[in-house]
């Protein structure tokens, strides 16, 4: 299947995935004086975790399970987010910044939004 074939839901988890991985490894590169986000180590391995199994799922090719955790994900991160305000479980172990903060709400509302309304391959509405 095509890149045009995919669902929209897909399309973003494609990116996406590797993004939580590419944030863990830069995590861990970043000297922490030069870097906008938390380095914190734990919240380095939750990004690379989280971003091993969103590819997981992936190649699962499941539009279910790709949905499911695009809505999870983004539930995630909208939590972090509150949690990050609200100096909730886990603030002492990722030590969030208010960059985080904003990604957090950002990419939190774009994976709900793609896990209940990005499973159709074509947006557009057709009468028969």
């Amino acid at each position: 299947m095509n890149w045009s074939q995919k669902s929209f839901s897909h399309k973003v988890l494609s990116i996406f995935a590797p993004l939580l991985i590419l944030t863990g490894l830069l995590g861990f590169l970043a000297p922490p004086a030069l870097s906008l986000m938390s380095g914190a180590t734990t919240y380095n391995i939750f990004h690379l975790v989280f971003g091993a199994v969103g590819l997981a799922i992936l190649f699962s090719r499941n539009e279910d399970l790709i949905s499911g955790f695009n809505i999870s994900f983004g539930a995630v991160d909208l939590y972090q987010a509150i949690a990050s305000s609200l100096r909730l479980f886990p603030e002492n172990l990722f030590h969030w910044t208010r960059v985080d903060d904003v990604l957090h709400i950002t990419f939190g509302v774009l994976l709900i939004a793609a896990g209940f309304f990005g499973k159709r391959r074509n947006f557009s509405y057709h009468r028969r």
